[in-house]
């Protein structure tokens, strides 16, 4: 409880961390937090070309909000994506790239990987109000879901904080570790139902086994996608399975990297 206590004592700290990462983000750049939109944009438009066009992947119909449009449906799921991604390596390098902080001065190191959220959290608002008045225009009734939505990304955001301080601990370790990461985190994103939906794995898993699709259930970023989806694109509950699967994630994970930061963290000063 002391160490608890410590990090709330120094919450103002946290904040400010937090507003420093949104700050220095975009720097010096003209269009500043546009870039907040321009990313997920450009990212949306490159993967309609190429699946959508190009490859002709099979549009999924909303239900029962009726929409087809490929890029809404699509945005659904990488929005979360994209936010996990981006807490997890910018919370990974926290401590390494705030070295110089930490030899300097003592304060929870944890406020470090926890601003990476905050500051991740921003953009997804930004993010996240664009696609919510592109699905409003083409007819989705998401009102009533927006707070479930927001329950969700509190959800996810615990999940990935805490991957972040686990990763965060181990990269102080083996610096190999966030070159890692981004071999498993591209993986990670094809092996998760983003691009293409999950009734092509339910297809294969017919024809080869089962167990194929229970494996790839495994996966907690196929059911905080599927949610996400549930909500945004099709406007409706989830599978009750999905949401605890969600919640149990969140809670293991968040609880496991906070136990192992919070006993590195007094040590964290030498081993840099």
């Amino acid at each position: 409880m002391t160490y608890i206590s410590e990090l709330v004592s120094s919450r103002e700290l946290l904040v400010n961390l937090t507003m420093r990462e949104v700050k220095g983000k975009y720097r010096r750049t003209v269009f500043g937090q546009l870039w907040s939109m321009i990313n997920p944009l450009a990212t949306m438009l490159v993967y309609t070309i190429v699946f959508s066009v190009i490859f002709r992947a099979r549009i999924v119909t909303g239900d029962p909000s009726g929409i087809t449009i490929y890029p809404l449906w699509l945005m659904s799921g990488l929005l979360p994506w994209m936010f996990f991604t981006r807490v997890v390596n910018q919370g990974m390098a926290s401590i390494t790239s705030n070295g110089s902080l930490i030899k300097k001065v003592y304060f929870p190191r944890i406020s470090l990987p926890l601003s990476a959220v905050g500051a991740t959290g921003f953009t997804w608002l930004i993010e996240m109000g664009v696609l919510s008045v592109a699905l409003l225009i083409f007819g989705s009734r998401l009102l009533p879901w927006l707070p479930l939505v927001i329950g969700m990304m509190v959800l996810l955001a615990l999940f990935a904080a805490g991957m972040a301080m686990l990763l965060a601990i181990i990269n102080v370790h083996f610096r190999d570790m966030q070159h890692l990461m981004a071999i498993v985190l591209q993986m990670w994103m094809y092996l998760t139902p983003i691009i293409y939906p999950i009734s092509l794995v339910e297809e294969a898993a017919a024809k080869h086994g089962a167990w194929i699709l229970t494996v790839y259930r495994l996966n907690p970023m196929e059911r905080f996608v599927e949610v996400f989806r549930n909500f945004l694109y099709d406007n409706r509950w989830p599978d009750p399975t999905d949401f605890v699967f969600c919640f149990l994630a969140a809670a293991v994970v968040f609880a496991l990297g906070f136990l192992v930061f919070s006993r590195n963290d007094k040590n964290l000063a030498e081993l840099l």
